[in-house]
């Protein structure tokens, strides 16, 4: 399939994503491994409201790499509730909905090892979780030769080179609204004849 081909099917694949009327979720995280846990969630509606922005007080505590990045520190989240506690509302929200993620594997990764971390058994609650990063990568078209596929790219990099005017700040909430944006400029390309970039 040439990159043409592929960058025209990315946009009817996120223009039928929004038809679906997704969610869109954003987690910041302990870190990147298998004993990591999510310290904030985000979820934003199809249309840009805020559902959900909570910050989470993980089992362990907040390694300085992480803060670095997030800016969200121990004492912060020393009185927000615990993933736990919080897990119903979550569930509620993204009961049967299909929920868009830039990166949907990691975030997915960790709400099911934070949530087993804390003794529940996880049961997917969303309806169908769909990757804006990955969807993104074959509309951006920039080929990986090592990986022999499309180049992933940061979403701090795919708002620039969509020229999105929103702050990339590591923070859930901005982070799910940049992911919602990028979506939407995807799928704007096939209603309009102007240039990409």
């Amino acid at each position: 399939m040439s990159r043409e081909t592929e960058r025209a099917d990315a946009i009817k694949t996120a223009q039928a994503l929004l038809e679906d009327r997704p969610v869109y979720l954003d987690t910041e995280t302990t870190g990147l491994e298998r004993s990591d846990e999510i310290v904030e969630l985000a979820i934003i509606d199809f249309d840009g409201r805020v559902l959900l922005d909570a910050l989470i007080r993980p089992k362990m505590g907040i390694p300085y790499g992480a803060t670095r990045v997030h800016r969200i520190s121990d004492s912060m989240v020393a009185q927000a509730p615990t993933w736990g506690e919080l897990w119903p509302q979550i569930g509620a929200v993204l009961a049967n909905r299909v929920t868009a993620i830039y990166n949907a594997e990691f975030d997915t990764r960790l709400m099911k090892q934070t949530t087993q971390k804390h003794g529940i058994a996880w049961v997917a609650p969303y309806q169908a979780t769909s990757c804006i990063m990955e969807l993104y990568a074959r509309y951006f078209g920039e080929w990986n030769d090592t990986r022999k596929s499309f180049a992933w790219q940061s979403l701090e990099k795919a708002a620039r080179q969509c020229k999105i005017d929103l702050p990339n700040t590591h923070r859930a909430k901005d982070d799910a609204l940049l992911a919602r944006a990028i979506l939407l400029h995807m799928a704007e390309q096939g209603y309009s004849q102007k240039p990409l970039f």
